[in-house]
């Protein structure tokens, strides 16, 4: 049964946000990877990897929670110089807890540190390591040098396919349980199309339904307000390389996340695809996919997406 955590909080994923690991909705493996530190009453290093809203730092404070660190989080999407590890890293981890607890830096998006911040805070994770736990969260794992690596026990937060349905069913149950407490009246199928839409993003489906919510109720016009993916027209602008219309679906997808529009393109590549194109397409698709994290423009990288589609991609 779910709980409200932060009662202060007005955001749902503060809210309800898991304080104990056992209520982390996780794969199998590595709940059992987590529950292990908590049963050996210590952890190492971590560095946690993975797409975006997949329970991260979810986890890493609740493992700090359940093993009684004092946690200290830093948003290293901001705050990722060497400052910051002269002032707030070094003053943190170099004094002893006034309650005599042990103690926990949580670097969240460690992979915007700096190129000159990361080779400093190894020395930092291997100076402090008798006082001072590091753990490092991060979607893009290959802009971690190795050396951080190497001093961190690194786990991946992926869904496997065998588990894919399962979890999905345990947080559409959540999320039901949550807009209960809201107060807020709820279509259970319009639910289930905003999670598995946004799914593995959690984060993205709580903020989605609370956003819905906010009138007291989520029925099938909320639909609308939730970009869908269509791929009948741009499949057609694609075939009859009608540059003009295959620009015009990309504008009005703007709204829908690039990754998820790759990830419904390569889904459906086997309806739309010659078959001795698709090998090509799938490394267009991870081409453009790792480009998105990085562009200025989501819109014109899209477009040059769509532009290599029609100039190599053989259609059915």
């Amino acid at each position: 049964m779910v709980e409200v955590t932060d009662k202060n909080n007005f955001l749902f994923v503060e809210k309800y946000r898991p304080h104990k690991i056992d209520d982390c909705i996780l794969p199998e493996e590595l709940k059992a990877t987590f529950k292990s530190f908590v049963n050996q009453g210590d952890f190492p290093n971590l560095l946690l990897t993975g797409t975006a809203g997949t329970g991260k730092t979810t986890v890493a404070k609740a493992l700090c929670e359940e093993l009684d660190y004092e946690p200290y989080v830093i948003n290293a999407s901001l705050d990722n110089g060497i400052d910051m590890l002269r002032n707030q890293i070094m003053n943190f981890a170099s004094t002893t807890s006034l309650t005599g607890q042990k103690k926990c830096i949580i670097l969240d998006e460690a992979d915007y540190l700096t190129a000159a911040t990361q080779p400093a805070l190894r020395n930092f994770m291997e100076s402090f390591s008798a006082n001072c736990r590091f753990i490092l969260t991060c979607n893009l794992k290959n802009k971690i040098i190795d050396a951080l690596h190497s001093r961190s026990t690194v786990i991946e937060f992926k869904v496997p396919s065998k588990d894919r349905q399962k979890l999905m069913a345990t947080f559409i149950k959540r999320c039901f349980e949550i807009l209960k407490l809201e107060g807020i009246e709820y279509d259970q199928a319009v639910v289930i199309e905003i999670v598995k839409k946004y799914y593995p993003d959690n984060r993205r489906v709580l903020n989605e339904l609370q956003r819905l919510g906010a009138t007291g109720k989520i029925d099938t016009g909320a639909l609308a307000a939730v970009g869908t993916i269509d791929l009948k027209e741009l499949v057609a602008g694609l075939k009859e390389k009608d540059y003009k219309k295959v620009r015009k679906w990309v504008v009005d997808n703007t709204d829908n996340d690039s990754a998820m529009i790759l990830r419904k393109i390569y889904d459906n590549m086997y309806d739309i695809i010659a078959p001795e194109s698709i090998p090509q397409l799938v490394l267009f698709i991870n081409e453009y996919q790792y480009r998105s994290a990085f562009v200025a423009d989501q819109e014109i990288n899209m477009l040059a997406f769509m532009t290599n589609v029609m100039a190599d991609i053989q259609l059915k």
